[in-house]
């Protein structure tokens, strides 16, 4: 019997994830990044990513600079 596309070799039966045996795609698999995303944000585990907080305090201190230079 030949290869099945939807199966991988012996050789290479641990470097795809699989799911019953049947190799899952990078659609599902980025599913199910986002359910497990959205799980851990209801659950209150969200974060703000660093480089937003980075923007906003920028822009405070640039609205500060910017009212002492104007007034």
């Amino acid at each position: 019997m030949a290869n099945q596309p939807d199966r991988p070799d012996a050789a290479d039966e641990g470097a795809y994830p699989t799911q019953d045996g049947l190799r899952v795609g990078w659609l599902q698999r980025r599913r199910d990044k986002i359910v497990a995303e959205i799980e851990r944000n209801r659950r209150g585990e969200y974060t703000v990513p660093t480089w937003v907080l980075v923007v906003a305090v920028a822009a405070i201190v640039a609205a500060w600079i910017t009212v002492i230079v104007v007034s």
